[in-house]
């Protein structure tokens, strides 16, 4: 076996029409399988396991070069995306299930580089498949499936290979003979190997002679009213109260509009009773519970029988956050959607007791200003000229908690296995790409700290595709004109200099700071609770260091607080840029901080009780619809005063 894999780790750069004529070879319980099997296990993200009952492994070739492995078994038992999509019963299932395979690996070695190849293979081993599939097991081969984790892959090649994506997993996984759930969900694809399938298994789509499904909800109105009553009191944040002036009547609104808002998200559920639970928990969040733990909203809202029931709503129950955060985003951006926003990246810690929640250790902590037993999450905001929000959040997750003394709390706590540890730079720059690519905020700027702002590859990873306001240290250091760089003199003594080096040195931006020249401006950034927000500000074009050599020419922009504090940003802002928009942009950092504030303060955001990877995110996902709510609930009495205002005064407002 080691010669053979010796032989082919050789580099393959080409196109697969140069290939010499490519062939799969069958190789499960052949001498080729332990080949197949350490390929796999070295070079598959998902590793190599077992496979046990039917199955079928390819290796594919070009003459005696390996390009490939391929495996299928049999289909998952049970897929609501892929069995709503056939449209059989659950007796047509049991009977034609072996009709169906399932390609669990798929695998093009990392040193061939063949232009077209997966989508090629794929096509080519759906035509050996089902040859192979009847010979060796006597059943005729209908449909295709696969799973594909959509944070690695977007599923190119198989779209390539005409399947097409029908669902999401469950987040579900078999172990022990039960299902654990582990959170990840996966985007599944399918191949009908023949048209005809349905007439062969005798269904039509859509499953309409099949008898509902123990998982599917079956509402009523009278259960509507049930709930609604659930959560019928006035005990509301005081804010709220404070905002619209609570009484009998507004509070009955108040919680129509609740159920109404809820019910909006009410495709990510699969059960009445999950809908219920975070409802519940959504009117909780927004009470005046002094603290809103798990526990006490299941207290005060369904009895001490239903807490252990609410605590596994958010760890442990099937339903699809994805979802939910995919409508509560569209919901968002029909609120607050304008051009020219900004996106604002940040971190923000809560500290934790013990060493059993998720991603917990001793880390630095922004709140206290010191290392202490916390964790930390990322999340993005969007800014606007009148609103904020968040959009999206991923816990941090230190790299000790990948050792393998961490292996059995990383099980307890329900991480997925395929979640790489990623710093926080990197986790920014997934969620900003994410939200980019979703193309549902069109915002022109993003805005960070100098946590991020310090890091250069960062700044220019974000700047390929937005402007950028990035605070940075005090000490970074830059040029105010781009020096002269040359090869220092030589002496004649010693190896002759071959790095050029500028012939002034950069200076640190706290000192660029006290340069006599700099014009400083008394600007309004924006309007604050208690009167304008104002600030001088200064600006001015620097060269920035790369290796102590002059790099890019960008925007030094200096904030002097009330306090005589300086900020410090670099922007890499066009150079005609007007001062007042880019001053304007100094205020559009301080909603995320803000955001922090309130959701800490009054929706209890750091009040949680939960452990685990899914508890974490669904918790932080309910905060992002308290806020959602809130700012709905600020726009309809807003726009109702106007409307009565207008009405009063003989305005005409038809």
């Amino acid at each position: 076996m080691s010669k053979i894999l010796d032989i082919n780790d050789k580099p393959l750069n080409t196109r697969v029409d140069k290939l010499p004529e490519i062939r799969l070879k069958a190789v499960d319980q052949t001498e080729l399988e332990p080949v197949w099997n350490r390929l796999v296990k070295n070079h598959h993200y998902l590793g190599f396991k077992k496979m046990v009952g039917v199955r079928i492994k390819y290796l594919a070739f070009a003459e005696e070069k390996i390009l490939a492995c391929l495996g299928f078994r049999a289909a998952s038992l049970k897929l609501a995306s892929r069995d709503d999509f056939i449209g059989w019963s659950p007796e047509k299932r049991r009977k034609h299930l072996r009709h169906l395979a399932n390609n669990s690996r798929f695998l093009i070695l990392p040193w061939i580089k063949v232009d077209n190849l997966g989508s090629y293979l794929l096509s080519k081993s759906v035509n050996r498949l089902k040859v192979d599939w009847e010979e060796k097991y006597g059943k005729k081969l209908l449909l295709l499936e696969t799973f594909i984790d959509p944070d690695k892959f977007n599923g190119t090649v198989y779209k390539a290979a005409n399947w097409t994506k029908i669902g999401k997993t469950k987040g579900y996984t078999k172990k022990d003979g039960e299902y654990v759930f582990h959170g990840n969900f996966k985007d599944i694809y399918i191949y009908p190997v023949f048209s005809n399938f349905r007439d062969v298994i005798g269904c039509t789509k859509g499953r309409p002679n099949s008898s509902p499904s123990p998982r599917c909800r079956q509402k009523s109105e009278s259960k509507g009213e049930d709930l609604k009553m659930q959560i019928q009191d006035n005990n509301w944040h005081p804010d709220i109260i404070e905002e619209i002036g609570i009484d009998e009547e507004t509070s009955k609104k108040l919680t129509e509009m609740l159920y109404d808002f809820h019910q909006y998200f009410d495709p990510a559920f699969v059960r009445t009773e999950h809908f219920k639970y975070g409802l519940v928990y959504l009117k909780g969040l927004t009470s005046n519970l002094p603290r809103k733990t798990l526990e006490s909203i299941a207290l005060e809202y369904l009895g001490p029988k239903k807490v252990r029931s609410q605590q596994r709503f958010l760890s442990q129950y099937t339903w699809d956050e994805d979802k939910m955060l995919s409508l509560y985003q569209k919901r968002l951006a029909d609120n607050i959607h304008k051009s020219g926003g900004m996106l604002t990246i940040d971190s923000s810690e809560i500290v934790k007791k013990g060493k059993e929640s998720v991603g917990v250790a001793r880390q630095h902590c922004g709140r206290l200003g010191k290392v202490a037993n916390c964790q930390s999450g990322m999340f993005l905001g969007y800014t606007s000229d009148e609103v904020y929000a968040f959009l999206d959040a991923r816990l941090y997750l230190p790299e000790n908690w990948f050792s393998s003394e961490y292996a059995e709390r990383r099980e307890k706590c329900h991480i997925p296995e395929d979640i790489e540890f990623k710093t926080k730079t990197e986790i920014a720059q997934n969620l900003i790409e994410k939200t980019r690519k979703d193309d549902l905020f069109q915002a022109e700027w993003v805005g960070f700290d100098s946590f991020f702002g310090r890091d250069r590859d960062f700044r220019e990873t974000i700047g390929q595709h937005y402007t950028y306001l990035a605070g940075i240290p005090c000490d970074t250091q830059v040029w105010r004109e781009r020096p002269e760089v040359k090869l220092p003199s030589y002496k004649g003594v010693g190896p002759k200099p071959k790095k050029k080096k500028p012939v002034t040195s950069p200076r640190a931006v706290e000192e660029v700071a006290e340069d006599e020249d700099i014009t400083w401006r008394k600007v309004k950034l924006s309007q604050g609770a208690k009167g304008p927000i104002k600030s001088e500000v200064a600006r001015l074009r620097v060269i920035t260091s790369r290796d102590n050599l002059p790099d890019k020419e960008c925007w030094l922009i200096l904030r002097k607080r009330d306090d005589g504090q300086l900020k410090y940003y670099l922007s890499n802002a066009s150079e005609d840029i007007p001062f007042d928009k880019m001053a304007k942009k100094l205020s559009m950092r301080w909603p995320v901080e803000q955001s922090f504030k309130e959701g800490k303060s009054e929706l209890g955001m750091a009040d949680y009780e939960l452990r685990t990877w899914p508890g974490w995110h669904r918790h932080m996902l309910y905060v992002f619809l308290a806020m959602l709510f809130l700012l709905e609930v600020r726009f309809e009495f807003k726009k109702n005063r106007k409307t009565d205002s207008d009405t009063a005064s003989g305005k005409n407002v038809s």
